[in-house]
């Protein structure tokens, strides 16, 4: 059980070592490293580890040769699913667009709709 555990905590902090460089080739070299100690690894979930590392190699390194990250868009998504919680089902979009906007301070510019009726019709039944 202890080494399981070793086993995993080496996984990660090997996988973390590859993106504590800026350098791409440094980070392919992490990464190689990586793959081939979860590889030889008797851990079942480290091996898979290491079958998933190799399999997003190329996505992996993207990020050190373009610096691109999704972590502001997660946190949007974050926010959504927080305020559609707490917010229990909206049955105005308006009002629900609105919350979003207040949770996530965005200026949002909507264009004002045209009315269908000109005017209120005089006898309501």
């Amino acid at each position: 059980m202890l080494d399981e555990v070793s086993d995993a905590w080496s996984a990660k902090e090997k996988t973390r070592a590859v993106y504590m460089t800026d350098e791409p080739d440094e980070a392919a070299d992490r990464l190689e490293e990586a793959i081939a100690w979860c590889s030889a690894s008797t851990v079942p979930e480290v091996k898979r580890l290491g079958k998933t590392l190799r399999r997003w190699r190329s996505e992996i390194l993207a990020h050190h040769q373009t610096g691109a990250s999704n972590g502001p868009i997660e946190a949007v998504n974050l926010t959504i699913k927080a305020v559609k919680r707490r917010g229990r089902g909206f049955r105005n979009l308006s009002n629900y667009r609105l919350r979003l906007l207040l949770a996530a301070g965005v200026t949002w510019h909507t264009h004002q709709t045209t009315r269908i009726r000109g005017r209120h019709p005089r006898l309501i039944a």
